[in-house]
Formats: C-alpha cells, structure tokens, sequence
C-alpha cells in the first residue's frame, strides 16, 4: 500500500529557472523495513533528494509522499517523524555531548518525565557513556557520526534519513555506524543511507543510483552487479610496474575500468570485448589474467559509463624528477605529547622518491597529527622530521618550499572564487607574470574548472572543491606531495581521477605521503604504515599485510579485514598499556 511506503511520482527539482534540474522525471517507491541504498557521482542530486524528503525543499514537478504524507502539504506532520543526519556535522562543536542531546531533546519536544532514560539509551546504544561532558568538536570523526545518529533518533523516526553518515570515519567505525542501523529497522521504518562507500551499497536490501538527476538503476544491488560477470579479472604475476600496466590497460578499447589491488591488476571489460593480450600490458613474462567475481563498484563504474581512464594531464605537464631513490621524507622517534596526553609515539619511517607511503589507521589513532608534524604545522615534542634532507625545525620554510600540501578538511579561501584561490596560491608558491599566467591556465584546463571559475570556493559541490584544492597544492611542482584524506566523501569515478592523477606524479618522480579511510585507495600505496593509539604498529605493502592478517577464519583477507584483525592483533598483546 503506498501509506506504507515513501512514494516518488515524476518528481523534479530545479535550483533556477535557467539552471539544469537537480532531479528531472524520478519515480520510485521506497519500503519500510530495509536500509535503501542512494548513490551516485558528485552533484547527482542524492542531498536534493532528501531534501525534498524531509519538506525543506518543494519540488518543481511531481508528488512525494512519506507514508501517506504529501510534502508539499503535510510539512509539520512530516517533521514529526523523521530524523535525518545532514552529510555535514550539524551540530555545535562548543556543546557537549549531552548538551546537544539535551538541545535536540528541546527541540523535538521530547517529554522532561523520560529524557534520563532515553539519554542513557541512547548514550549506551553509541557507546558514547563516558564521553558525555566531552565537547563534541574534540570528539572524533566516528564519534561524531555517532553523536549525529544518536541526535537523529531523539524520537524514533519512521523515516530515518543518513546522508554520508560514514565520511571521514575508519572501517571500524564504520561497520559500528553500519550494525546500529542495522538494528534499528523494523517493518514500520524506512532507512535511507546515502554514501560514496559502494561496500556499503552492497550491503543494502535495495539500491537508487543517480546520475545527472535521474535515476538510472533501483533494485537490488545484485541485480546491478550481474551486468558485468564474466567481465572482471585480475592481472596477476606482474614484474613490471603495477601503476604502469594499470595505465595501460585503461588505454585499451577493450577495458572499461581498471584499479590497483596490491601487486595485482583488476581490470573491468567492456560488454561483448573479449580478453585483452597480455603483451599489451607489458607485465611481465609470468602475467596472467583470472577471473574474479563482479563488485557493486564495478558495474555502478559500467553504468556510468566507465572510468576517467589512465592518462594524467597534471603529470604529463610536469618536468620528471631524477630517478634516485633518494629518501625524500623521513621521521625518526617523531613524539607530541598535548599535556599528558600522548598524540604520536616514536613515530618513524622513510619515503624513497616516487614512492606512495599510506598513513593508515582508526580515527584518532595519531595519523593526522604525525601528518601535520611532517608538514611543519606541528612542532614535535620529540623527534625529527626531513623532506628533501631539510629538517623541518630548522628550515621549516625552505622545507615547505618542496611540498604540495591538501588538508584533510577543506582549507582554501571559501569568500574568495576559484580563479582568486589559483591566482593567490600561486603567488604565494612564488609563481610570476607569464609563468603565473600558464600555470593557472593549464590547472584551469586540466581540472575542469571552466564552469565555475567566478564562483566561491565554499558554494562548490565538493567533487570540485578537492579538485581546487589539488591544483592549488602542485601549480609549483613538488617532489613530495602530503595528502591528507584527498578523496574523503567524493563518489569512486572522481575518486578513479584523483588517483590516475597521482600514479602519473609518482611516475614522475613526486614523493606521496597519503592517509585514507578507502581500503580500495589503500591499495595504490608501495607501502603502508598501521597507526594506532599513537604508535606505528605494522609496516609493509598491502599484500604483505593482508598475509599478516590471514587465519583459518579469513584465508584470504581483503585489506579492510586485515586492518582490523591488525587492531585485534595488537589490543590482545598489549592489553596493559593504557589505551
């Protein structure tokens, strides 16, 4: 019965009259009892979506109904019962953590008589007891998540709307956030999770992916998924350079998409393509292709046409750097202590040039602060770091000269426009006149950045803000290059974009020192350090990792599980140190 359900008849959305429609002609119903899966590339209309769901927006065209409820009529009655987690952290980082409880509990007019009870549920139900006095902008990103998903369900909704509820979180919270919602559906609830995470879509009874404003898939996730079996294979026992057959691959008529996994290549082919030759891909004399089961990344890449393919114009615009081998980033013992609290422990490892170092680990395990102390922000306790054999307490400026730096939260100028951020950075990298002029165009060029170069940078949808920010960290070419989480929230095709981008830098020489909480994107990396509780737990490629990981359970681990069985691993033999 469609009071059942949330009902979408012919449903669009436009922002102006003479702008392209944010939604155009979607119909689709949506049950009670399942988590509904929404995806789709960056600016596909997912947050419009929900939007127009909760009432905040009225469509241009169409009909919505939520349980029998029209939005554009029944807005106050809608609000009632929905909770809904906007995809940036709403609440007040100056509050604690039972203050915003209490703040939404005021808002939502929950009763005096049961608020304890219900704080304490909900405090138990997000493992958040013993934070509760802790203000919520020093919780981390998976708390805060679990601060916001608590916040949502002040009066348990009928309609429970998460949009990327999972940004910025580690795998391990991020299965947490994954079971608490799990257990909160029942046959009277409805669960909408928006999330640039495919695993987690795979994980969805149901599936809408958007592209463009329309709707090009719903159903099953497995539905999608068998329109590209017998099409995906990996390229194993390659001898040459992985980032290189990848490139080559995607060059290929045949090949559709193509990612790094470890020391292996997995490849997607086009419908009706038979297998490429191997001599093609110049990997080795002992390369051969296997077949694997298809993903739900892969055919959500096949739907959308397939990726942004294995040229990069950022790299191939670049002088190459000498191909020496040279440690080009070194920490020895790095340590900071904020009072008694130990951030970073002992921290040490070396880069050579041209190689992808990962910083990986759990949210608040110390990655971001043994980043920002590799980049000169921090000033160790203890400890040196170097980039290209300048030591950063030294010669913190001449050192900063020879990195590209892109922060983990958006950190350009959001009142000033995109051509103002590009003329700005690149005079502050000391670039001039004719110089300054081409840089900026070819960054233009290369980026896409046409569109919108008279607009602020903070009004961009954030495919395009990372892009920004990439071309503002390398218009003076550095040998390293620190990203910190450069793809959080973006969709897998610009995710394919950023990375075709990096593998062209290595190639040439740039140093990369990169964290993630992509296992997908942890891959790319020569090697990987495991950060935990402040201290560098385990080194070494994924493959070599993943080894580490394995047991008669998981024989076959993929990097997430060995990331988390690392944890596991560590917490049993060293339960006596203070966490």
């Amino acid at each position: 019965m469609a009071d059942d359900s949330l009902v979408i008849k012919g449903l669009s959305y436009s922002y102006g009259a003479h702008l392209v429609p944010a939604l155009a002609e979607l119909s689709a119903t949506i049950r009670p009892g399942i988590v509904t899966g929404l995806v789709g590339p960056d600016g596909a209309g997912k947050t419009t979506l929900m939007r127009l769901m909760t009432a905040l927006l009225l469509p241009t065209s169409g009909r919505l109904t939520v349980f029998g409820l029209d939005t554009g009529t029944s807005a106050d009655q809608l609000h009632e019962i929905i909770g809904y987690m906007p995809q940036k952290f709403g609440l007040y980082e100056d509050l604690s953590v039972i203050q915003n409880l209490r703040l939404y509990a005021d808002l939502r007019n929950v009763p005096e008589s049961g608020r304890q009870q219900l704080f304490a549920r909900l405090l138990a139900f997000t493992g958040l007891e013993s934070f509760q006095k802790r203000l919520a902008g020093r919780l981390s990103g998976g708390m805060k998540q679990k601060l916001g998903l608590a916040c949502a369900l002040i009066r348990k909704p009928r309609l429970l709307l998460l949009d990327e509820p999972s940004v910025g979180v580690d795998p391990v919270s991020r299965r947490e956030l994954w079971r608490m919602v799990q257990e909160l559906v029942d046959k009277e609830t409805a669960v909408i999770w928006s999330t640039a995470y495919l695993d987690e879509a795979e994980l969805c009874q149901e599936v809408l992916l958007l592209d463009g404003g329309r709707l090009l898939f719903a159903g099953p996730p497995g539905q999608l998924t068998e329109r590209v079996a017998d099409r995906c294979f990996l390229v194993q026992g390659i001898s040459g350079n992985r980032r290189q057959v990848l490139a080559r691959a995607l060059q290929l008529q045949e090949v559709q998409d193509g990612i790094v996994q470890g020391q292996n290549v997995r490849i997607v082919l086009r419908a009706g393509q038979n297998q490429p030759t191997l001599s093609l891909l110049n990997a080795g004399a002992d390369a051969y292709l296997t077949p694997v089961p298809p993903r739900f990344e892969d055919a959500y890449v096949d739907a959308l046409g397939g990726g942004p393919g294995g040229n990069s114009a950022l790299a191939a615009a670049m002088a190459p750097l000498p191909n020496d081998q040279a440690i080009t980033v070194e920490a020895k013992g790095l340590t900071k202590r904020f009072g008694d609290f130990i951030a970073a422990q002992d921290v040490s490892f070396a880069i050579r040039r041209g190689e992808i170092f990962g910083l990986l680990g759990p949210n608040g395990a110390g990655k971001s602060t043994t980043f920002k102390m590799m980049c000169g922000l921090l000033w160790p306790t203890s400890g040196t770091g170097r980039v290209v054999g300048l030591d950063l307490q030294q010669a913190p400026g001449q050192a900063r000269s020879h990195l590209g730096y892109m922060a983990q939260k958006f950190s350009l100028y959001g009142d000033l426009s995109v051509r103002q951020n590009l003329d700005f950075f690149s005079g502050i990298y000391g670039l001039a006149g004719a110089r300054q002029k081409e840089t900026v165009t070819r960054m233009i060029d290369i980026f896409g950045l046409h569109p919108h170069l008279s607009d602020s940078a903070k009004d961009l949808p954030l495919g395009f803000k990372q892009r920004l920010a990439l071309a503002c960290s390398v218009m003076h070419e550095p040998a390293v290059l620190f990203l910190d989480e450069p793809t959080s929230g973006v969709d897998p095709l610009t995710r394919r974009e950023f990375w075709t981008h990096i593998n062209g830098l290595v190639e040439h020489g740039v140093t990369v020192l990169v964290t993630t909480h992509f296992m997908d994107e942890a891959e790319y990396c020569d090697r990987i350090g495991l950060v935990y509780r402040g201290r560098m737990i385990a080194t070494g490629p994924p493959d070599e990792l993943k080894s580490q990981a394995q047991s008669p359970q998981i024989p076959y681990p993929t990097l997430e599980e060995a990331f988390i069985a690392l944890l596991q691993q560590w917490d049993a033999s060293h339960e006596e140190l203070p966490s």
